[in-house]
């Protein structure tokens, strides 16, 4: 299995030398450009670097990746651009920056949460792929249908990640169309957020909204839904991450795996891992979001969690009559300030 790879900006370069020194296993490096909105906020932002420093320095990294062989996919994956969803001159400048990343990077594939975008690049540059964002939700063969005439490929809806029947049948449809199928394998995201498009919103508005006198920060709902312990077992639940160890179970069902980490705060940690197919320390500190913190001083260990991707892959999700959860949760829940 290869992994995309989440480009961060960190303060030196080992994360890229990381990837470069694995290579073999790298899918792709997936990155955004600039101030263009994407799912996350700008990668220009960064306490460490200026502005111009951080551009400097994404392009001196995107150049050693592309010395090195490493294909490049350039998110376009905002949920909102607001006034400029249709304006021309968003259009132009969406197509001048492909031009010039494309001219001097290995760019092969944008993802974007936008047909209208999709089909402009389909239109424009039809020798890059172009896929389906996440964000979008599409986790149906109906779903892919629809957009089929725009996107060569998708990335399935996470909730499905622990369904091998119905991924079964998305991949089934994929090949007969000619599509592909990638699968998000870390986010540490609620199932079914109530909260989730209007989060996404605010990410994609995230610089402007920081200009604002605003009445308060939204970091999502379910910072404060965990902070209640009862509520823990959402997180083995209510959620779609796959573990390391589990990743080898998906083999030959996706084109590739692809791995969040652009906000993580040790994005090695989460390549070596998925790459290595074990980890032990806490199942959370490999996703994105994070929530070890609200766990604290409690973690819920990988290692305790043997067996739970196979049987989660093939269960009847009857929640309400099953407490298998339940005692994974009891197995895995360490007390660490009982351990030192």
């Amino acid at each position: 299995m290869k992994f995309m790879i989440g480009y961060q900006l960190t303060e030196n370069q080992d994360f890229v030398s990381e990837i470069i020194q694995n290579k073999s296993h790298i899918y792709e490096v997936y990155f955004s450009w600039g101030k263009m909105p994407n799912g996350r906020n700008s990668v220009l932002i960064n306490k460490s670097f200026t502005q111009m420093e951080a551009q400097e320095r994404l392009v001196d990294d995107l150049k050693i990746l592309s010395k090195n062989g490493i294909a490049l996919n350039l998110l376009l994956n905002g949920n909102c651009y607001g006034r400029l969803s249709l304006a021309k001159s968003f259009f132009q400048e969406v197509g001048d920056t492909i031009d010039h990343i494309q001219n001097r990077f290995s760019l092969v594939s944008i993802t974007t949460t936008s047909p209208i975008l999709a089909r402009f690049v389909k239109d424009n540059f039809s020798q890059l792929e172009v896929r389906a964002s996440v964000n979008m939700g599409i986790g149906t063969i109906r779903g892919m249908d629809y957009v089929g005439d725009v996107f060569d490929g998708y990335y399935m809806q996470r909730e499905y990640n622990r369904d091998i029947s119905h991924i079964t049948q998305l991949k089934k449809w994929c090949a007969a169309n000619r599509k592909k199928l990638y699968l998000l394998a870390n986010s540490g995201c609620l199932n079914n957020c109530s909260a989730h498009v209007f989060h996404d919103n605010l990410v994609s508005h995230e610089t402007e909204i920081s200009q604002m006198d605003n009445i308060t920060h939204f970091t999502g709902i379910c910072w404060d839904y965990l902070k209640n312990k009862h509520r823990w077992i959402s997180l083995i639940r209510d959620t779609s991450y796959i573990r390391p160890e589990d990743i080898g179970l998906y083999e030959g069902l996706f084109d590739a795996v692809k791995l969040a980490t652009r906000v993580n705060n040790n994005p090695i940690r989460v390549l070596k891992a998925y790459i290595n197919g074990s980890y032990r320390g806490a199942v959370t500190e490999l996703c994105e979001p994070d929530f070890s913190s609200t766990l604290y001083p409690f973690i819920l260990d990988n290692i305790s969690m043997d067996g739970f991707g196979e049987h989660v892959l093939r269960c009847e999700k009857n929640c309400e009559n099953c407490s298998y959860c339940e005692h994974m949760l009891e197995k895995a829940l360490i007390d660490l300030s009982n351990k030192y």
